[in-house]
């Protein structure tokens, strides 16, 4: 791949009002996704979401006004779950879908990602095409004439078209009465939509932090910091937690005791149950480089296949897609139930969970000793420029160390983050306390020689 100036490993992403993330660059953005998307004969009619913070009022304006000014359709909205704007674009035949939000970022980030007509993610090839309409300066004169400038309006029913179709997911015979449920909506995209989903099922809901204020996104609250839920999960004697982050692509459940369930959990639980009754596609669990190994553990002696792929939800997806698999997701918490959804869905995720507790009467704590999980460290560290690690021998030297050292009880994974400025070692072994010490050994060392 070319070097890109706007698209990282998961659309554009930046602080608010700074470079790349101005009003300026997303108007150019959305001219150059009309102008890709232009088709002699027809308008284009493009799906623009977001989330609920601040800054996405002024990008939906931008994206909006770059479109039409290139004679394509807005549809709008508002704020709804980023696969919630992948299953509009799909349902309602948009030729593509915008979703303005930063995902688990504190409210001063935002960014964009991209979906195509069928609900998944652009490929690397599209958006570098579109990245060269954004620098070209013959950008303007594709504008289109005063007749054909395009309109902007709203899907006012988006909510509920999202909210049934997840409900769809459940299995129609069983409903959720007589469970309480704990959901924290981060102050985020859900905030309206998850709350009505399990209401309407049959559940007792207790939502926290769903009271967005345009600043309040993720802000001790969701995904990133369950503790709040599982507390209330104590206090009130509910049966299942389910946290969300910002744009509710991914989820952390906690069960009755309040003990968090993380997304290899999660897809340890699902994958076995699916093995059981043959509704795993070629008896494989698709996840990445990060998953505990006793996720591939659980899998392999349920009689399944563990297939890894690099960080980020769009390679899992990309290779479900490709090898025909329905089920995959991270450790953190993105979740793709194919059968269903194009891409990782917190709610989706929560009541294919919540249908197997019904199912087998049994709560989430003892369902989730399904996963032996091996001890696992992960040590970030900030680095002031990303030096290829084969460009650092005495990194590789201290990794092969300790690879030795664990042999085949655990193992060593060193990579930058896509996003971010940070370096994540990762280490899994017999003995948390030794793993943790070589972790911090490997990141100083990156520390020093990524310096400035």
């Amino acid at each position: 791949m070319t070097k890109r100036n706007y698209f990282g490993t998961d659309g554009i992403r930046g602080v608010a009002n700074m470079p790349p993330m101005t009003s300026d660059t997303v108007m150019r953005l959305g001219m150059a996704v009309a102008a890709r998307l232009r088709q002699p004969g027809r308008k284009s009619r493009i799906v623009i979401g977001k989330d609920t913070r601040l800054s996405g009022y002024m990008f939906e304006t931008a994206m909006a006004t770059g479109i039409v000014a290139m004679g394509a359709d807005v549809w709008v909205t508002g704020p709804l779950p980023t696969p919630g704007i992948a299953f509009i674009t799909s349902s309602m035949r948009g030729d593509a879908g915008v979703v303005i939000s930063a995902s688990h970022n504190p409210y001063q980030d935002n960014g964009i990602k991209l979906f195509s007509r069928s609900g998944y993610k652009l490929d690397d090839q599209v958006e570098a095409e579109i990245e060269a309409l954004m620098d070209s300066p013959g950008l303007s004169d594709l504008r289109a004439k005063p007749e054909d400038v395009g309109y902007t309006r709203r899907i006012e029913d988006a909510r509920g078209r999202y909210i049934v179709h997840c409900k769809g997911t459940f299995p129609d015979d069983l409903t959720l009465d007589g469970l309480t449920v704990v959901v924290d909506a981060a102050h985020g995209a859900a905030y309206r939509v998850a709350p009505a989903i399990f209401t309407e099922l049959g559940a007792v809901v207790v939502t926290i932090n769903n009271e967005p204020d345009g600043r309040n996104i993720n802000r001790n609250a969701g995904a990133m910091a369950p503790q709040g839920m599982c507390e209330k999960v104590k206090e009130i004697g509910a049966n299942l937690g389910v946290a969300l982050d910002g744009d509710a692509d991914r989820l952390v459940l906690c069960d009755e005791h309040g003990q968090v369930v993380d997304g290899d959990a999660v897809m340890a639980l699902c994958a076995t149950r699916m093995l059981a009754q043959g509704k795993l596609a070629k008896n494989t669990l698709v996840t990445t480089v990060m998953s505990n190994i006793g996720l591939e553990r659980s899998v392999v002696e349920a009689g399944g296949t563990l297939v890894r792929t690099p960080v980020g939800d769009r390679y899992v997806v990309e290779t479900m897609r490709k090898h025909g698999y329905n089920l995959g997701g991270e450790q953190s918490g993105h979740l793709i139930f194919h059968d269903y959804m194009t891409t990782g869905d917190g709610l989706v995720a929560a009541l294919r969970v919540l249908a197997i507790m019904v199912q087998e009467q049994k709560p989430l704590g003892e369902l989730a000793h399904v996963l032996t999980r091996t001890p696992q460290v992960l040590v970030n560290v900030k680095v002031a420029k990303k030096v290829p690690l084969d460009d650092l021998p005495s990194v590789a030297k201290i990794i092969a160390q300790v690879e030795s050292e664990l042999g085949d009880q655990g193992r060593v994974l060193v990579r930058y983050s896509g996003t971010e400025n940070k370096a994540r070692v990762m280490i899994e072994g017999p003995d948390e306390a030794a793993i943790q010490v070589r972790a911090e050994e490997i990141a100083a060392e990156m520390a020093a020689r990524c310096s400035e």
